[in-house]
């Protein structure tokens, strides 16, 4: 037994009297997972986990020792929570002491004969074999798992053997052990303390080199040590340290980083042999980029920047001080690092203290150093980020979880800007948290405070009013514009009477002219704006910004008062409002005065005019510090941190001008002579007309013109006029886009027959874009034919690699892997050896040509074989290749010679022009099929086998005597004239001895391989690849050989880059379970993913089978997950693609090192047990973990791997199963602690970087953070955590969607270079836009329209944005990051809740501010999933438009918005939320349309304006009230995607997919997903309500139930097309009788078509959605949906009440002015029950308001009843049954009764009835909308109840309608089909029988 020395008060003992059964709950019974208890460690008792682990990997060797681990951990956990209070502490320690128990019992010692002699001799033994004699030989990694091991061994054993009872020989180790172990922990890639082998990256000149710069410590001060001991630092990051108190993990984090840094940019500039020392300049260069923006921060503030005070002589210290004190500020800085000016005010103050500390004046005059009393580990962390966090926490509660106004609480922006101001210079240092930064948006107001009197901290210099003015505001100038240019046109229209010099008659320029008075008020409206929408913010202005404000306002008022009156004075005549103007002047004599006042107003147009034309000028004003300039920038842009010196250079600035220019003479000339001169005299017309009835109550009868009709007609007009350059923008980018992309050779090889034509110069072309060479390299190049032939040996290796990972991921079959193959090496063979997909069938061809050449000239035959190259090449190398495999299978040297002198009788032959004379065609066809048969045996496997060598060599004997009897005519004497000494041998003898053991050699068997496939592969190889995505990235990767890129440099100096991947909750890895669950219909994800891609699962089954690979011992089951995951959106497939880039790194590493031998031999053939290879391979891992750096950022990795939850421990076992199968992988998480503080228990959170160890992870850095990092938008906070772990000068964000290719990480160099080079003199790119291909097309018809949708928008659309437009900003995933540039500047995203809903986006607009420079780059190509399903896509439709909404209220758009120039901003407009703007006005031009339409009908001014005699002649009328049906389609906006296909696939490619996605309804569904865009972008504006929403990335094997889909689409579609619906039927029922059926289908069809959509498209796409079983079944769902009573706790999926209290969720939150006007929108429904009365014949023809009112008293009269119904039900329904029949018998009674009088007495018509159903409804619907608005007031006088109830029986209606249709349509069997074809389309060319799927009918074979 153990004894616990110390211990024995504490805890259980340890002899136990009883036993006890782990709980259930922790884990099963009789689990033998050793993992369990050291991986599910509470949190709160984290510690012990170390101690667990090393009890699991000893347990082998000594399970007593093991036992007492244990049971020191159950100690240790007993002491630290004794009651058990902490979360799931009880049930852990139940479950360890049943371990204990049980072990106490089993275990025996095995070193002595009791415990603490057996520990002490385990540990003595452990320490003397792993330390003393290992510590040399074992890797820093083995070295480092060993120290932690003895360190927990020496705890263990100090419990069980008292202190004075061990011995010396454990206490030396134990001494040792502490003295080294903090050198040998665990590491993330540079091994700094290895004393054992030295790993080959610690070898690199560069690493040396920057390790000794920064553990330069010389002249720092020393400090005391915990026992009083004076030491100096080990290098400069330890001393920052210990001055400011940063945490050790975060110190080793930068470290590297700081390393990793230094060595990758200094390598760069010098040989990398032979240097010892860092240069001064790279420290230089990596100084000037991190300190850029603090620079220009201290100048802008006139602060004196720090960095340049230092000594001379220690300059290159004080730098790397310097960089390394920001770096580790920035490492712990949490939440922080989305403000990099708070970052640069910490670091300012802290590096003036440490200027201080090294400079200061006590030591420069002493000369003495003194000693520094260190800060404890976390001073850093409590005295200055977690007051600032505490801010940013406070402030972020503010916003109630995205439901509280953005006006009402100060987010990252807010806080960050703070900093751009004087004030922050004021806040003490050391950060006391009583400064005004301090006060908090929500202070308490105090007593004494009045209620006028402002409380707490306003915004910072903007605030988000959620209100459509921001949209005018941000981008007036257009708007301006487009208002000037309508009214000039209006009024040129007006006057034009076909003349076309209307331009010069004096009262056409005079009314012209009236565009200033307009230009006037529109100024001043944006003056208005200014003050009203910021007004929240001005505490936080300072006045000389106020003052600028309310100047602008006056200025803008005296123009508008000025502007009207002078332009009044120059009418000679004025008459009424122009007369009164007219009045006001009337002592000034001066008609010309208004000309001279807009002269003076448009001076600032004209000098803005003159500066647009100098951009460089404009650039240099606003990045000036001269007060003069600033006085004079003040007025047109006040001075702002962000935002100055944008403007592009003068060629990209005359590209996007001539652009914007020439789309605007079209839109405008378009609009003139289409949308406005058409309308001109119908309007004229209209308004001379005298109309004196109405068809209803006219309230103004004495209005003149009329100007309703005006109004009615024009208004759609004029909306069409501001969305249409929408129109324009999306044809004028299909052009330039499609010219563009032609002139960079998109799409040059775009088929495999063009690869075949142009493969030819693929090897060059390669060879000069990726292949590196210095100068003096590629002149000898071009002299050299042994360095041609190393570029082609150096593309065979990349070629090969690139098809053998097609292959791996089974897109190609083992066959056509081989006909895709290339020879490492042609060395022996005298013609390039191509690919034998180009050569084959070739032989076969030239067989068929040669047997009909007998006894012709040799030159007709060799002259038609060289006319095909490939066919010549074909030839010569299967006749050397044939030469050297018999020759080398000979044994006997006479044998030999037969061979060779039959080829030296065919090459005399050839060479005399007698190979037809001397040799018989007719004989080659059998030696050709002799040959298949003698290589196939060569290519089996049983070469041991007698039978199997008998049958080889009479082949080959055959194959001799062929040759020399039946092809050659002098065969029998080449025998003789060999063989003449040995003439007594008989025939039989010859050829008998076969060297068999040639086959065993990888290189002849690859030689025989492709022989065979030359010989026998008869039919042409245009097909293969067969698998189309295997085509698409074969001809994309071709193609982009020929593309304009950078040349790639050799991978020492190329950038190095990191990639980040952030996760959440996302599949990992399907599980067995998932991939067998059947839906349904009976389909698995399995059987689908097998119908769909049966050519690649049939290539899976060929690979596992293959016996030459290494599946056989693999779990299949495993296999078969991984197939399924690497073919759906999961991380594995995201992480395998990522890792790519670190096999294409090596490569290009051994590429880049390797001798010519190896590189000829192949790299896979190269002998890794030679050293210098073996070396050569460490050398390119070492570099490529030098250059590459991968982080997955999995946030609740902690919370996975502690979770009892199924579905988290498998995400946790698959992420860590990805970091043991990945070394190089590293994951990042958030891990939540409690911790014991103060007596209280608190959560305490860390940033964690793990990788994969042995068996589990391993810890590689610990970073405490001040609080819970999640305080805004979920993703951004996830990359900021982890963005700490990346390493390199570049970072590629990749989602976790996404996908990446071999050959595509081999250009990754390439593109990296784009960082280097200059663009117009003075710019260096700091993102590089990536193209991506949509990986989820084939799925579906609706993934198709997607993933064209997608491609079109990240191809064409993004290359126009980024040039000529330039306004690309970053648009997610995978932009590549200035990664230096934007970690100084806020990060790669931003994170304030709700306002950056779309993190990525910000970041662009965040690196344009801040004058960074967006490029687009499409050579170069990663994957990316798409949502598949119908809910799917319109969930992401919405998450995107609430995007947009949230950035149109931002600060970033308006700075964009108003400091680009004119036609930049246009650019920036058209192509962000302009676009969901345009969409949103498309919509409402609907709707203006036809309620216009409907005013006309009902009011009767419709009939009488067609009936009139006047119009009735003309057609100009009729064609003014279609002109807008054409926009409606909207099928221009689907050019850009039929460009690019036909840029990329061919035009004929791009015709027949347009007409095919016509055919699949690709209209419906587009004009679908235009109302999911105006609807949410609408909503999220005017009430906010915009969050993340979780799309799934799943397959869509399923049918959506009625009731998800309504829920879904009820608000955002089936109300707004039931609400056209009738607008639509009642302009048709009452304009009938006198309008044109021609003409009203022209003008509504588009309609009709919106209303069909947006009613039908869930169904339509909705897989099954017409089967009939699944109809009843809905139509049962939907039933018990609508009648479920809600409640707390019901889920909306389960109840209507519950579904319909939160889709008012956003009436709960929004402000005043959004309800009120929602209530304005809701009395539109009134204008229905107002037309229709006036209509029914019951009325007689009166126009009396009292039958208005009459319909009033039915209408509440209705209600009423209803309402009694609904009372007398719950009252009497159940208790008194009887009661309740009488009261619905009386009311049935009395509705009879009343209707029977109203039909014989008042004369009410059947037609009647149905009218007044049109009339009523929608009355009652904009009552329950004006209720639900008014909500508050309804629940406070109890009406609620019945609101709700009504709007249960209008939901019930609106569905039955919607049903109705689904229901007919699914009698007929034929429907479904129709549909199923529909929607699979493109699986069904893959050979997917969808219809049996959806059936169920799943075929029973057995798969393997």
């Amino acid at each position: 037994m153990a004894s616990s020395s110390g211990t024995k008060d504490v805890g259980p003992q340890r002899s136990m009297s009883r036993r006890m059964t782990k709980m259930a709950s922790m884990v099963e019974a009789g689990d033998d997972n050793t993992t369990v208890d050291s991986e599910t460690v509470p949190s709160s008792l984290a510690s012990i986990a170390p101690i667990l682990r090393v009890a699991n990997e000893i347990e082998p060797e000594n399970r007593r020792v093991a036992y007492l681990c244990r049971f020191h951990a159950f100690e240790k956990a007993h002491r630290m929570d004794p009651t058990s209070s902490g979360r799931g502490v009880r049930q852990f320690k139940t479950y360890l002491l049943h371990r204990l128990q049980k072990e106490e019992r089993e275990t025996e010692h095995v070193l002595a004969n009791d415990d603490p002699r057996e520990i002490q001799k385990y540990y003595q033994n452990f320490c003397k074999k792993n330390i003393r004699e290992g510590q040399y030989t074992k890797k820093p990694e083995e070295i480092a798992k060993i120290y932690q091991i003895a360190t927990v061994l020496y705890d263990v054993l100090k419990t069980v053997i008292p202190s004075s009872k061990v011995d010396n020989e454990t206490q030396k180790y134990a001494k040792e052990v502490e003295e080294k172990k903090e050198q040998n922990e665990h590491y993330n890639i540079l091994p700094l303390y290895a004393v054992g082998v030295e790993p080959e990256i610690m070898k690199l000149p560069e690493i040396k080199a920057a390790l000794r710069a920064i553990r330069n410590v010389e002249g720092l001060p020393s400090f005391l040590t915990s026992t009083e001991k004076e030491r100096p630092a080990h290098d400069i990051l330890e001393w920052l340290a210990v001055i400011f108190g940063f945490q050790k993990g975060n110190v080793a984090n930068q470290r590297e980083h700081l390393i990793l840094l230094l060595a990758n940019m200094d390598v760069r500039k010098k040989n990398p042999h032979g240097y010892e020392q860092l240069d001064d300049e790279t420290i230089k260069e990596l100084m000037n980029k991190i300190f850029k923006n603090y620079r220009s921060w201290c100048k802008y503030l006139h602060f004196d920047p720090i960095l340049d005070r230092s000594p001379r002589d220690r300059r290159q210290q004080a730098r790397l001080l310097y960089i390394g004190l920001y770096l580790l500020i920035w490492g712990e800085a949490s939440n922080i690092r989305f403000m990099p000016e708070c970052i640069c005010f910490i670091f300012h103050r802290m590096a003036k203290e440490m200027h201080g500390f090294l400079f200061g004046n006590v030591q420069q005059v002493t000369g003495d150093t003194f000693i520094i009393n260190p800060k404890g580990e976390e001073a850093f962390l409590k005295e200055v980020v977690t007051p600032l966090y505490e801010v940013l926490r406070k402030e972020a509660s503010g916003n109630k979880d995205g439901k509280a106004s953005h006006s009402t609480w100060r987010n990252y922006d807010d806080l960050n800007e703070y900093f751009w101001s004087g004030k922050s210079s004021k806040l003490k240092w050391p950060l006391d948290g009583k400064g005004d930064f301090f006060v908090h948006s929500d202070t308490a107001k105090p007593a004494n405070k009045k209620d006028n009197q402002p409380v707490g901290k306003p915004k910072t210099n903007f605030v988000e009013v959620r209100t459509f003015w921001h949209l005018y505001r941000d981008f007036d100038r257009m708007w301006i514009f487009f208002i000037l240019a309508l009214q000039a046109m209006i009024i040129i229209a007006w006057h034009q009477r076909g003349s076309s010099s209307v331009l010069f008659d004096d009262v056409v320029y005079r009314s012209v002219s009236s565009i200033f008075v307009t230009a006037a008020f529109l100024n001043f409206l944006r003056a208005v704006l200014d003050i009203v929408l910021s007004f929240k913010a001005w505490r936080s202005l300072k006045s000389f910004q106020i003052l600028r404000y309310l100047l602008k306002f006056i200025v803008a008022a005296f123009w508008l008062v000025i502007m009207p009156v002078t332009y009044s004075r120059s009418f000679q005549n004025p008459s009424g409002l122009l007369k009164f103007f007219n009045n006001l002047g009337a002592d000034w004599q001066s008609h010309s005065l208004y000309y001279y006042c807009v002269a003076i107003y448009l001076i600032p147009n004209i000098l803005a005019a003159f500066l647009f034309l100098f951009p460089f000028l404009r650039r240099s004003m606003e990045r000036s510090d001269w007060h003069i300039i600033i006085m004079l920038m003040w007025w047109a842009q006040p001075k702002l941190y962000v935002g100055r010196g944008m403007h592009e250079d003068m060629f990209s600035l005359l590209k996007y001008t001539l652009f914007w220019i020439t789309l605007l003479i079209s839109k405008l000339a378009f609009s003139f002579y289409v949308e406005i001169l058409p309308l001109i005299e119908p309007t004229k017309t209209i308004m001379n007309l005298t109309v004196s009835s109405y068809d209803w109550h006219e309230f103004f009868p004495n209005v003149t013109h009329n100007i309703g009709v005006v109004i009615a007609i024009w208004a759609p007009i004029v909306l069409v006029y501001f969305m249409d350059t929408q129109i324009w923008y999306a044809i004028f980018a299909t052009l330039v886009g499609g010219i563009h992309g032609a002139f960079s050779h998109l799409g040059e090889i775009r088929t495999l027959g063009m690869i075949r034509a142009r493969f030819e110069s693929v090897p060059s072309a390669f060879s000069e874009r990726l292949v590196p060479y210095s100068k003096e390299e590629a002149r000898q190049n071009l002299q050299d034919d042994t360095t041609e032939r190393i570029s082609i040996a150096k593309f065979s290796q990349m070629w090969n690699e690139f098809i053998l990972s097609m292959r791996n991921e089974d897109l190609i079959s083992h066959k056509e892997r081989d006909l895709l193959l290339v020879p490492y090496s042609s060395g022996e063979v005298s013609v390039v050896q191509w690919p034998p997909f180009l050569l084959a069938s070739k032989i076969p061809i030239a067989l068929d040509m040669a047997k009909d050449y007998n006894e012709r000239e040799d030159a007709d035959l060799f002259k038609k074989i060289k006319t095909d190259d490939f066919m010549y090449f074909a030839i010569i190398e299967c006749y050397e290749t044939l030469r050297d495999i018999l020759i080398a299978l000979l044994v006997n040297d006479g044998e030999k010679k037969v061979i060779w002198r039959i080829c030296r009788e065919v090459e005399r032959s050839i060479r005399n022009q007698r190979f037809l004379k001397e040799f018989r065609m007719s004989g080659l066809p059998l030696l050709s099929d002799k040959l298949d048969k003698f290589l196939n045996l060569l290519m089996e496997e049983n070469g041991d086998d007698q039978s199997y060598r008998s049958h080889m060599i009479n082949t080959f004997q055959d194959i001799i005597e062929i040759i020399i009897q039946d092809v050659m005519n002098n065969g029998h004497e080449v025998l003789k004239e060999v063989y003449t000494f040995q003439e007594n041998n008989k025939k039989e003898e010859k050829f008998q001895n076969i060297n068999i053991d040639l086959l065993h050699s990888r290189s002849w068997r690859e030689k025989v391989v492709r022989l065979h496939l030359l010989l026998t592969v008869k039919e042409s190889a245009i097909n293969v690849p067969m698998n189309l995505e295997a085509r698409r990235r074969l001809t994309f990767f071709a193609n982009s050989l020929f593309m304009i890129m950078p040349r790639a440099p050799k991978v020492r100096n190329m950038l190095s880059f990191s990639i980040l991947t952030p996760y959440y909750k996302e599949e990992v890895l399907y599980s067995t379970d998932e991939l067998n669950k059947e839906n349904e219909d009976g389909i698995s994800i399995l059987f689908y993913l097998q119908k769909i891609y049966p050519d690649e699962w049939k290539n899976y089954e060929e690979r596992i089978n293959d016996s030459k690979l290494v599946y056989a011992g693999k779990d299949q089951a495993e296999l078969v997950r991984q197939w399924v995951s690497y073919r759906a959106q999961t991380l594995s497939r995201t992480v395998r693609g990522m890792m790519y880039y670190r096999e294409a790194l090596e490569l290009q590493c051994f590429l880049d090192f390797a001798d010519d031998k190896a590189i000829f031999g192949g790299y896979r053939a190269i002998d890794k047990n030679q050293s210098d290879y073996r070396i050569l391979k460490e050398q390119a891992q070492a570099l490529a973990d030098l250059k590459f750096t991968y982080v997955v950022s999995c946030q609740v990795y902690g919370m996975q791997k502690k979770s009892r939850d199924i579905r988290d421990q498998r995400c946790y076992a698959n992420i860590l199963n990805l970091m043991l199968t990945h070394a190089s992988l590293r994951v990042a998480y958030i891990d939540e602690r409690e911790e014991t503080v103060n007596g209280n228990s608190e959560k305490i959170y860390y940033s964690v970087l793990v990788k994969g160890g042995d068996k589990l992870d391993e810890e590689i850095y610990r970073i405490k953070l001040p609080g819970n990092p999640k305080i805004g938008e979920g993703k951004p906070e996830n990359q900021n955590h982890a963005i700490i772990f990346t390493r390199g000068e570049a970072l590629q964000t990749i989602d976790m969607n996404q996908d990446n290719y071999f050959e595509e990480a081999f250009k990754m160099r390439n593109v990296l270079e784009e960082f280097l080079k200059t663009h117009h003199g003075q710019r260096r790119p700091t993102i590089l836009g990536i193209r991506e291909h949509i990986f989820t097309g084939s799925v579906s018809s609706l993934a198709w329209f997607m993933s064209n949708q997608e491609t079109s928008f990240v191809t064409i659309g993004q290359r126009i944005l980024a040039n000529p437009l330039r306004v690309r900003f970053h648009y997610g995933h995978p932009d590549i990051f200035d990664r230096l540039f934007h970690l100084t500047r806020g990060g790669i995203s931003k994170a304030s809740r709700v306002i950056n809903l779309s993190e990525d986006i910000f970041s662009g607009y965040n690196s344009t501010l801040r004058r960074g420079y967006v490029t687009h780059h499409e050579y170069i190509q990663v994957g990316k999933g798409r949502d598949v399903g119908m809910n799917q896509i319109s969930l992401f439709e919405a998450k995107v438009a609430n995007g947009n909404g949230e950035q149109t209220l931002s600060r970033d758009v308006y700075r964009l918005g108003r400091r680009f120039d004119f036609y930049r901003m246009l650019s920036f407009y058209f192509t962000t939320v302009g676009f969901y703007f345009s969409s949103m006005v498309t919509v409402l031009t609907v709707y203006v349309f036809l309620y216009g339409r409907l005013y006309m009908v009902l009011s009767g001014l419709e009939r009488r304006i067609l009936e009139d005699p006047s119009l009735r002649q003309s057609k100009a009328l009729e064609e003014a009230l279609a002109t807008q049906s054409f926009f409606q389609l909207g099928l221009l906006l689907v050019l850009p995607m039929v460009m690019e296909i036909a840029l990329e696939r061919g035009f004929r490619t791009a015709i027949g997919d347009f007409i095919i996605m016509q055919l699949q309804l690709a209209s419906v569904f587009f004009t679908f997903q235009l109302g999911t865009k105006a609807h949410y972008y609408g909503r999220t504006i005017l009430h906010g309500g915009a969050k993340y929403r979780a799309t799934g990335r799943g397959f869509v094997v399923f049918h959506d139930k009625f009731a998800d889909n309504y829920r879904m689409y009820s608000r955002s579609h089936f109300v707004k097309g039931l609400e056209l619906l009738i607008l639509l039927i009642v302009y048709e029922v009452y304009g009938h009788s006198y309008r044109n059926s021609s003409l009203y289908f022209f003008i509504t069809f588009s309609m009709w078509f919106l209303v069909a959509s947006w009613l039908f498209a869930p169904f339509i796409f909705n897989p099954s959605g017409f089967e009939w079983q699944k109809t009843v079944d809905d139509w049962t769902d939907w039933k018990r949906w609508m009648g479920n009573r809600g409640g707390i706790g019901i889920s909306p999926d389960k109840s209507w009440e519950s579904w319909w209290n939160e889709e008012q969720e956003h009436l709960k939150y929004t402000n005043m002015r959004g309800r009120i006007l929602e209530i304005v929108l809701a009395f539109r429904f009134f204008i229905y029950q107002f037309g229709i009365v006036y209509q029914l014949k019951i009325s007689h023809g009166s126009k009396n308001i009292l039958v208005y009112g009459l319909s009033w008293f039915v209408m509440l009269t209705a209600l009423l009843v209803l309402k009694m119904v609904s009372m007398g039900r719950r009252r009497f329904g159940t208790d008194f049954q009887l009661m309740s029949r009488i009261l619905k018998l009386l009311l049935f009674l009395g509705f009879v009764s009343v209707m029977v009088v109203l039909f014989v007495v008042c004369d009410l018509t059947v037609s009647d009835i149905f009218a007044a159903l049109l009339a009523f409804m929608p009355t009652g619907w904009a009552l329950i909308l004006i209720a639900q608005a008014c909500r508050p007031c309804l629940k406070g006088i109890g009406i609620w109840d019945s609101v709700m109830e009504l709007s249960r029986a209008y939901e019930a209606i609106m569905g039955l309608i919607i049903f109705m249709p689904v229901v007919v349509l699914s009698w007929f069997p034929f429907v479904s089909e129709f549909q199923t074809r529909l929607l699979f389309n493109q699986a069904f060319s893959r050979g997917l029988q969808i219809s049996m799927i959806l059936a169920g009918k799943k075929d029973k074979t057995p798969s393997s």
